[in-house]
């Protein structure tokens, strides 16, 4: 493992912003984020698959009364977030090295309040189908983790993922796609302007070569 690598590793060990595999609150804080990881009992979004932290910290940056996870597998991803974080002051955002597939050993039932998907990996084979973070998979693990009308978004600049997206959320009961649009930032309605707000590296290199960026908001009702 490169030096540098596991320097952070050895790093996001001591950071209290990060929880991971090893230490005593991983797999603990089900249930109490609020009040046993925040310092405010705040309303609580998480970003399912943060990366680099960039929509988490700018997430919490716009709203210091909330309270903001970023989760993600990869250690060195987090802890550029939880660094970024560090360097603005932040005390509204947090992050959890796990897996997605792992969200119901993490947190409670309807202790989120609002779920981003930003940028996932689009899954395009079709035996990963059920890997995709939008699949009926995923979609009813949201629903129990979230508050009764909780708020998603999906941020990505697929077209087969988007497609798909919508068509599982159209086919299934009871869900409410509120609004979206197969080119965001072409978009000039009050109704788009929080997801216009924050832009990812990742975002802006595919706006640079021309990929209109895809988004929906919806609530499993």
């Amino acid at each position: 493992m490169p030096r540098v690598k596991l320097h952070r590793f050895t790093d996001n060990a001591t950071r209290p912003d990060i929880i991971e595999p090893g230490k005593p609150e991983y797999e603990q804080l089900g249930g109490r984020w609020r009040t046993s990881f925040f310092a405010a009992p705040h309303p609580l979004t998480l970003e399912v698959g943060c990366g680099k932290g960039e929509y988490t910290v700018g997430l919490a940056q716009r709203h210091p009364n909330r309270n903001f996870l970023g989760l993600d597998i990869k250690g060195e991803r987090i802890w550029r977030g939880s660094t970024r974080a560090t360097e603005l002051g932040l005390t509204n955002v947090g992050f959890v090295r796990t897996r997605a597939e792992a969200l119901a050993a993490q947190f409670g039932p309807g202790e989120l309040d609002e779920i981003w998907i930003t940028f996932p990996d689009p899954r395009p084979r079709d035996r990963d189908i059920k890997r995709r973070l939008t699949s009926p998979r995923f979609l009813a693990l949201y629903e129990q983790l979230l508050t009764p009308g909780g708020l998603l978004h999906l941020k990505t600049d697929n077209a087969g993922l988007f497609d798909y997206t919508l068509e599982t959320l159209t086919a299934r009961p009871g869900t409410a796609i509120e609004r979206f649009t197969r080119d965001l930032y072409s978009e000039s309605s009050p109704e788009f302007a929080e997801a216009q707000a924050i832009q990812t590296n990742f975002e802006g290199k595919y706006r640079a070569v021309g990929v209109p960026i895809k988004y929906v908001q919806f609530r499993l009702t």
